[in-house]
């Protein structure tokens, strides 16, 4: 019995534009493929040597075969660059409300942080036809998050943040790879996202009890590493309040200019390992850098913790 599937299942809902893609521009190789073999063929047959061939007044020029040969290729590349240009520009960007986790590549696991505070090692459960966010990072070199049944991979990057967005639309259980060689454990960096009902994935998420949340947590740690003591209302330390201040643009003072850059998840991390880098227009560079000094699953529940509260501040 015939049992070995060439593709892995269509589970997400841009498995099956991609496939579309893939199986016309596979069409197109192998149409090609077929049609120059022929033609070589058939010209080799037809006018090998001794063939009785009238070979006098061949053609010299053919405006039509000219036409032909650079206006239809030229038709189907601009075909399938619009085409996959149309499936990046809306798999870039996330839908509105989509449901955020944050992950951690290292050697040679996966970490992920599910919002609500539960965590997980080289396991990602996700509700059905909710679109799923990942804010993921590296603690030490490139891995690349991926999952074939939903035909998405991104790579995973230390020092930077990466995003990855996509939205089950199958029940069911489906491999995570690492793609990139990233070690001698490289192969055994694999792991399992679990698509469940939306009742189901709410039970899972209370199965561990109610924890507090990462922003919670990230509450805590702000206290915990003296962040509070400058940022929150502080007489002593002329500091920037954060309230607020997550997706709206920020004055920067470089020299004798200010050009605004966005406060997104980069501008965050960057201003708490290299504090130097971009100083806030009308404050000083008193603040110490916390590299090497706050791990990265740490740093993520920081920056949601003042995500969370540029969220309350944006509601009042």
């Amino acid at each position: 019995m015939w049992n070995f599937p060439l593709f892995p299942d269509q589970a997400s809902i841009s498995a099956r534009q991609v496939d579309a893609l893939y199986f016309f521009e596979l069409c197109m190789a192998a149409f090609f493929t077929i049609l120059i073999f022929i033609l070589i063929v058939s010209f080799a047959v037809r006018y090998r040597r001794g063939t009785q061939v009238d070979r006098s007044h061949p053609p010299v020029v053919s405006r039509w075969m000219e036409v032909i040969w650079i206006g239809v290729p030229l038709f189907l590349g601009l075909t399938m660059f619009t085409w996959g240009a149309i499936l990046y520009v809306r798999d870039y960007e996330p839908p509105p409300g989509a449901l955020e986790v944050y992950v951690v590549g290292k050697q040679w696991m996966w970490y992920v942080q599910h919002a609500e505070g539960r965590a997980e090692i080289n396991e990602l459960h996700v509700p059905l036809g909710q679109a799923i966010k990942l804010t993921m990072t590296s603690q030490d070199v490139i891995h690349s998050f991926y999952i074939p049944a939903f035909r998405v991979k991104q790579d995973v990057v230390p020092g930077r943040y990466t995003s990855l967005w996509f939205a089950p639309m199958k029940v069911g259980r489906y491999h995570l790879f690492c793609a990139e060689y990233c070690g001698t454990n490289h192969s055994g960096m694999v792991g399992w996202v679990s698509v469940m009902e939306p009742v189901e994935f709410q039970q899972w998420l209370s199965q561990a009890g109610t924890g507090p949340s990462v922003a919670e947590q990230g509450e805590r740690l702000f206290v915990q590493y003296h962040c509070a003591g400058c940022h929150q209302g502080s007489q002593i330390v002329h500091a920037p309040r954060l309230e607020g201040v997550y997706g709206r643009p920020v004055p920067i003072q470089q020299g004798n200019e200010v050009h605004f850059t966005l406060a997104d998840e980069r501008y965050l991390r960057d201003s708490v390992l290299e504090p130097k880098r971009e100083v806030v227009a009308g404050y000083q560079p008193l603040m110490p850098s916390f590299k090497d000094q706050i791990s990265e699953q740490d740093l993520l529940k920081i920056i949601a913790y003042i995500k969370s509260i540029g969220a309350k501040e944006a509601t009042r």
